[in-house]
């Protein structure tokens, strides 16, 4: 790969985790309200909004605040980086819970009630009781892995895609160790990857459904429906619809719920339906339920394919979460990092210091 291919990957390596971010922070004033009450408090969401008082999750939050899905793709790239746990690319299970368990108790200190999912804190809580994290992931089927994936599809190339299903089980296995999540995490790391290489966000989405099959076998088995079919039948419920008349569709046919098999399918079906990514951001950020989740992935998917997100709204984002600018935490560096890893440590380090300063 040539020093303009480096940059064009590290270029949408940062879209990505930008899109992520934005995504989550758009959504966070609308997430758990219903999609009526959405309409007729906000229309299609301009921009950021404070969390509405009504809001039992983020009531009270800035404007342009992130949620746990940002601080968890964060710690998650942390991780995948990080040379004194399993080495760089690899996640000591562990480890990562016991991350994953300090950032819920500095949640709690702070008196934030955006904290872990089910899946998540159910895991976490049974490591910190001195379980195997290699056995706590057991029933966890929510959307926790698909909303946290994007370093990992930054990081591990699209093919072998068995190995890219392979790599995101790894790093599930401790809180969501399902067919269910890894289906969806697998389904949304595919897009990521295959975006980064050039892929068109249809193109993408193709690979996710075949990542979902794969990922579909790994895991213990719970009951749900097929995440690679739902993706599908997302995307057929939607298909030629206006915009408006789709976002109805995926609030009442799809659903917006934390379940790994409707916010995944959901996330799919938004990118379908326009190819303005700003809008379709907007749109997902609109949707109420689980709509940070379903944003941030739309958001990570559509930063892979080449998005630019407003100047404006990024420095907004930046300015209400200065550890995204600035420090380990910040989205510039863990790009950089996770590309370098990509294309082999060191081999492209000047090109990937160089794109986009």
């Amino acid at each position: 790969m040539d020093d303009t291919q480096s940059r064009e990957l590290l270029d949408r390596a940062r879209g990505c985790l930008t899109g992520l971010a934005v995504g989550d922070a758009l959504g966070m004033p609308t997430q758990c309200l219903p999609f009526a009450l959405v309409r007729e408090r906000y229309g299609l969401l301009a921009g950021f909004e404070p969390g509405p008082a009504d809001n039992p999750i983020s009531g009270g939050m800035a404007a342009g605040r992130i949620t746990d899905d940002t601080e968890q793709t964060v710690l998650l790239a942390r991780s995948l980086l990080d040379d004194d746990a399993a080495g760089p690319g690899r996640v000591d299970p562990l480890a990562f819970a016991r991350e994953l368990l300090a950032w819920h108790g500095r949640m709690v200190e702070t008196g934030s009630e955006d904290l872990l999912g089910p899946s998540t804190l159910r895991a976490v809580e049974a490591i910190a009781a001195g379980a195997d994290p290699l056995t706590t992931g057991r029933w966890g089927d929510t959307n926790g892995a698909a909303m946290r994936v994007a370093p990992v599809g930054i990081l591990v190339p699209p093919r072998p895609l068995e190995e890219l299903a392979r790599r995101v089980h790894e790093v599930s296995r401790p809180t969501h160790d399902t067919n269910v999540a890894v289906a969806g995490a697998a389904a949304v790391a595919a897009a990521v990857s295959s975006a980064l290489e050039g892929a068109d966000v249809a193109e993408a989405t193709d690979l996710a459904v075949e990542a979902a099959h794969l990922g579909g076998e790994l895991g213990q088995y719970v009951p749900g429906a097929d995440v690679a079919m739902r993706i599908e039948w997302a995307l057929d419920v939607v298909r030629e619809q206006p915009l408006e008349a789709g976002l109805e569709l995926i609030s009442e046919l799809v659903g917006t719920s934390m379940a790994t098999q409707e916010s995944v399918p959901a996330a799919f079906a938004i990118l379908s339906l326009t190819p303005d990514p700003w809008l379709a951001l907007r749109a997902a950020a609109s949707l109420g339920g689980d709509s940070d989740t379903i944003a941030a992935i739309v958001g990570a998917i559509a930063g892979a394919a080449g998005a630019s997100w407003p100047d404006d709204v990024v420095a907004a984002l930046l300015a209400a979460n200065p550890a995204l600018a600035d420090g380990p935490s910040a989205l510039d560096r863990l790009a950089v990092r996770l590309v370098e890893l990509r294309l082999g440590a060191g081999r492209s380090t000047g090109a990937a210091e160089g794109a986009g300063q």
